[in-house]
């Protein structure tokens, strides 16, 4: 329960999990929160994904089913995988009436760990179709997102520094 908490306030684009870390106490799989997290709180709580309850006169997040949808597409996050030598790039197409999905995606994206190359090209070196899949899902993007796999990208230097490839 804590790790999906936290894999959840890392995607709704609040502070790093460390970061957030100070303002929990880690109770059996559940999070007591302090006036300090309320703020975070609620707003993954108004989102619907966790809900909050109350025993004993403390107060708990739980995550919803919604929540733990979202917390899916982060799987793998963290992992240290070993490159394949193929770039794998996202493209969307978004029009301006759908710009809060516009920004939720472009937020999941950097916090799943891609670059942007451009405002709606991203990259990444390491298999992420699954979890683009279920955001596309999640976002109800459709065919307004394109993955490609790539072997070769021109000037691409960079890239390799910033994934330390």
């Amino acid at each position: 329960m804590a790790a999906l908490v936290g894999g959840l306030l890392l995607m709704g684009g609040a502070p790093s999990p460390m970061a957030i870390h100070k303002y929990f106490q880690w109770r059996k799989k559940e999070v007591q929160f302090k006036y300090q997290a309320k703020t975070t709180l609620g707003r993954l709580e108004r989102q619907g994904l966790i809900y909050v309850e109350e025993r004993g006169g403390k107060q708990y997040a739980r995550t919803t089913k919604t929540g733990e949808q979202l917390m899916a597409l982060s799987k793998g996050m963290a992992r240290a995988r070993r490159w394949d030598k193929r770039w794998r790039v996202v493209l969307f197409d978004i029009p301006e009436r759908r710009r809060a999905v516009r920004d939720g995606l472009r937020r999941f994206m950097s916090d799943y760990g891609f670059v942007r190359l451009q405002d709606s090209v991203w990259i990444y070196p390491h298999d992420c179709e699954e979890s683009i899949e279920l955001a596309k899902a999640h976002f109800r993007l459709g065919a307004s997102v394109l993955y490609m796999i790539t072997e070769a990208l021109e000037g691409d230097a960079h890239l390799r520094q910033h994934f330390s490839l």
